[in-house]
């Protein structure tokens, strides 16, 4: 048992494909947390629709409601994204653009960490670094090390069986939940 404080992280999966390889990655977490932290997912970011300035003025949509509440009451959030043409896919941005016009602002001070998973060698690197500029402006905490970059995921990952089965990623995984744990701890402190 640990003398730690509980924490309740969340993930945001960034691919809407049933079997992608990041959400694999985002299923295997839960097992691979360190003591005394849970993690949960969030919706879908299909369930938001395109933004609209428009639909906001009317009544903000309900997933999006949700799914802000959810951030705000989680002591962390870890994103899992694929990188689609050399930046975040669209639905996450999407999300995004949604996340920042709710107030009070679910991100803001909120520690997250970003991880990649992708076929290719460097792993999603391109994707991360957008998004890093878009949690930058939303004041979110975004851990700086170690970054989780994925490459050659499919020879790592069965998106088939939804499996994370390459032993030296789950650990390395698992220190980056170590870490956030490290970051949310002290944000709480």
């Amino acid at each position: 048992m640990t003398d730690q404080v509980p924490l309740h992280f969340v993930t945001l999966l960034g691919s809407l494909r049933e079997k992608s390889l990041n959400a694999a990655v985002a299923k295997a977490l839960p097992a691979l947390t360190p003591e005394g932290v849970t993690i949960s997912p969030l919706g879908s970011v299909g369930a938001f629709p395109l933004y609209n300035a428009d639909v906001q003025d009317q009544r903000f949509p309900e997933p999006v409601l949700l799914m802000a509440e959810q951030i705000r009451s989680a002591d962390g959030v870890i994103i899992v994204t694929p990188e689609y043409n050399y930046s975040v896919p669209g639905v996450l941005k999407n999300a995004i653009d949604w996340l920042s016009r709710v107030t009070p602002q679910p991100l803001a001070g909120k520690p997250v960490a970003i991880q990649t998973a992708s076929p290719g060698a460097i792993g999603g690197a391109r994707a991360q670094y957008h998004l890093r500029q878009s949690l930058v402006f939303l004041d979110a905490m975004v851990l700086n090390k170690p970054e989780a970059m994925i490459g050659q995921a499919a020879q790592k990952i069965d998106a088939e069986a939804q499996e994370l089965n390459d032993a030296a990623t789950r650990e390395f995984l698992g220190r980056q939940l170590v870490a956030l744990a490290a970051l949310a701890r002290k944000m709480k402190a």
